[in-house]
């Protein structure tokens, strides 16, 4: 069979995709094989990186958001020279291999962002486009495109299914991102079988509405001039977002072509013989490129080396031109803080008066954005309330419209929580910005799946979420978040922070900027809490420590938050009134207080101690840290917040009677287990 290099190209990708996925006995063979003409032209034709330096920051950024077709990008990574070699892709989806079986940023040179669940990547997307934007307003100037990159997204039916999908595509026609441009792999199927029984809506109108600029391609499976003429006509718009919708045969050239047969399942052995015969491949060889196919990628590989060696010419002439931005640039590439900016937080001390930790956060967040430009905060329609805008913040928006312009730190995400946290993990694996998102801390599992994401991929994105407890009072158990924090802290590589007054807010936030590699929730009260006496912010960063201390203590008593100060006046009725001395210890991030060793665990919690946990939100996960706990173990209620604590009683005497009830129970008993140690 003769065939031009292009199509040659092509039947490689869609042949080796399908050899991967029958090697591994499992994947999804259908969009790779599908996909192959737009992603190949998309690859050879357009997209600027360089496989030599995968962190090449001006490169164009790709992200596969039907991440189930990943041995599509694999194999284009392999044939641009990226560090994905033949033995790699033979590897498909096996333990510690560079080939999951859907993408992941730690783990494959060239993979921007993790994908797999629906919708989060088109919305990666969008965070990837709104840091590019914000990185041109803030650092190009006149003869210095310093940033001016592509964003590129292959997107699929069940991608723009996902609500995730429809709050982040509305944000990106409202910030009119010139420069994101979306593939439609619609191809009509899903695992289910043909959309029409599920997805009928006229995809290409409702991008219209949403403010994006479209176009659509009618033979996606041959017609590759109309693919790269539509890619060019979008690079054109520069006001717009664009969406390509290309029509695609899902598995094109299997015998299970056009079916959801070849959605999720192998071909079998039949199937990819004929599929090699067709497409001009010896049945009898396996994992076949031809030369002509490495030459190809080898030229743009050239094209792509030259392009990122002028970039570095640019670079070295703006930083001759302006150093001090330059080295900004650098540092914040390099995931580095600023020098001194711990000498900008603020100190508090007891004579201080009472602040909610929200309000205490938002005087911190006002001394750091002076001096940590990588900040970007926004919030879910709550700004008010959330207080993570600084005082100086100008908006986030098109300049176009008169509320902002793309220097702007500040984004006003709408009633979007699950929108703002995908587009906050696109924008931290963009590079050099510290993504901060807000709502109330009930609202943090509207957007979970990009959170959990944000640990996957160990992103450094800031959750503040206010209205953390029954604290938050009248609105009720719809608002009151009980079973959370229960989650967060069982999830693996996230932080999280609940403090007991201003000075552990400091020491949040300080701990947080200090841990590049994990995301943070800030759980912060509604109501005003004391400044305590003995607090630290220092000490947040060994995740608990002893607040207060009485000789030879009996009993120790653990809080978290806004109970922290309720355990310190429970600790003075057991001593004053029944002469039972007690140890008040403030855990303000259980995960950090995991990390410290066996010796402070146990100076924090002596041995044979009784201790008792007290927190305003479910007891549940406490039995590793406290032997009896006061907290919530049914949902809230509607009233004013101090009435409730004493309906639920989460009170100073309820805590009293705890530690007595609980002190006579291991009396009788005659031993204390130990607790926090891990064996």
């Amino acid at each position: 069979m003769v065939q031009d290099i292009d199509q040659q190209a092509v039947n490689t990708i869609r042949v080796i995709s399908a050899e991967m996925s029958h090697t591994a006995n499992s994947g999804h063979p259908g969009a790779p094989m599908g996909c192959a003409p737009m992603a190949h032209v998309l690859f050879s034709k357009f997209l600027n990186v360089n496989p030599k330096n995968p962190a090449f920051i001006n490169r164009d950024r790709f992200v596969l958001s039907n991440g189930h077709g990943c041995a599509l990008q694999y194999v284009l990574l392999h044939l641009l020279g990226y560090d994905v070699s033949m033995d790699d892709l033979k590897n498909f989806r096996q333990i510690g291999s560079k080939t999951p079986g859907h993408p992941e940023a730690t783990d494959t040179p060239g993979v921007e962002v993790t994908t797999g669940p629906l919708g989060q990547g088109i919305s990666n997307a969008v965070g990837l486009a709104v840091a590019e934007a914000h990185m041109a307003a803030r650092y190009n100037r006149p003869n210095f495109d310093i940033f001016n990159n592509y964003t590129y997204v292959i997107v699929g039916d069940g991608c723009l299914q996902e609500g995730v999908a429809l709050e982040s595509i509305s944000l990106a026609g409202h910030w009119k991102l010139g420069k994101l441009i979306a593939l439609y792999d619609a191809n009509n199927i899903t695992i289910d079988g043909t959309i029409s029984c599920s997805f009928t809506e006229d995809v290409v109108k409702k991008f219209e509405a949403s403010g994006w600029h479209t176009l659509e391609v009618e033979n996606g499976n041959h017609d590759l001039d109309s693919i790269a003429a539509a890619i060019a006509a979008a690079k054109a718009v520069t006001d717009k977002p664009s969406l390509i919708k290309i029509k695609t045969t899902i598995g094109y050239g299997s015998l299970i072509e056009n079916s959801s047969k070849v959605h999720g399942s192998p071909l079998t052995a039949d199937d990819l013989r004929q599929v090699k015969q067709k497409f001009g491949f010896s049945p009898n060889e396996k994992f076949v490129v031809p030369q002509a196919v490495y030459d190809l990628y080898a030229e743009r590989r050239k094209k792509n080396e030259a392009y990122e060696f002028a970039w570095r010419e640019i670079f070295e002439r703006y930083t001759d031109a302006y150093p001090t931005e330059a080295a900004e640039i650098l540092r914040r590439f390099r995931g580095d803080l600023p020098d001194g900016w711990r000498s900008t937080l603020p100190v508090f001390s007891p004579e201080d008066p009472p602040l909610a930790n929200r309000k205490s956060s938002e005087v911190v967040i006002n001394a750091l954005a002076n001096v940590i430009p990588d900040f970007m905060s926004g919030c879910a329609d709550l700004s008010s309330s959330t207080l993570n805008r600084w005082k100086s913040a100008v908006d986030f928006q098109h300049p176009s419209t008169g509320l902002g312009d793309y220097c702007g730190q500040y984004f006003r995400y709408g009633v979007r929580e699950h929108g703002m946290f995908a587009v906050m993990n696109g924008m931290a694996c963009y590079g050099g910005i510290i993504p901060i998102g807000a709502t109330f801390l009930n609202f943090l599992t509207y957007g979970w799946g990009a959170a959990r994401l944000a640990a996957l991929t160990h992103l450094r994105t800031i959750y503040v979420m206010t209205h953390d407890s029954i604290g938050l009072g009248e609105d009720g158990p719809t608002h009151q978040p009980i079973e959370v924090l229960a989650l967060t802290r069982a999830t693996p590589n996230m932080l999280t922070f609940r403090p007991a007054d201003a000075n552990e807010v400091v020491g949040t936030w300080a701990a947080a900027l200090e841990h590049p590699r994990s995301p943070s929730i800030f759980s912060f009260s509604r109501q005003e809490l004391p400044n305590l006496k003995g607090s630290s912010a220092e000490s947040v960063a060994k995740g608990a420590y002893v607040l207060q201390d009485q000789h030879n203590p009996r009993v120790i008593l653990v809080g978290t938050g806004s109970e922290v100060s309720l355990a310190v006046e429970a600790a003075k009725i057991l001593a004053d009134k029944h002469t039972i001395s007690a140890r008040v210890v403030s855990m303000p991030c259980t995960e950090l207080f995991d990390d410290q060793s066996d010796d402070y665990k146990r100076s924090v919690f002596i041995p044979g101690i009784p201790v008792i946990s007290v927190e305003a939100l479910g007891v549940y996960g406490w039995k590793k840290y406290a032997h009896s706990s006061v907290g919530m173990k049914s949902f809230g209620a509607s009233g004013p917040y101090k009435k409730l604590y004493e309906k639920f009683g989460i009170t100073k005497e309820a805590i009293v009677e705890k530690a007595k009830a609980t002190l006579d129970y291991f009396d009788k008993v005659g031993h204390v287990p130990e607790l926090t140690i891990e064996i």
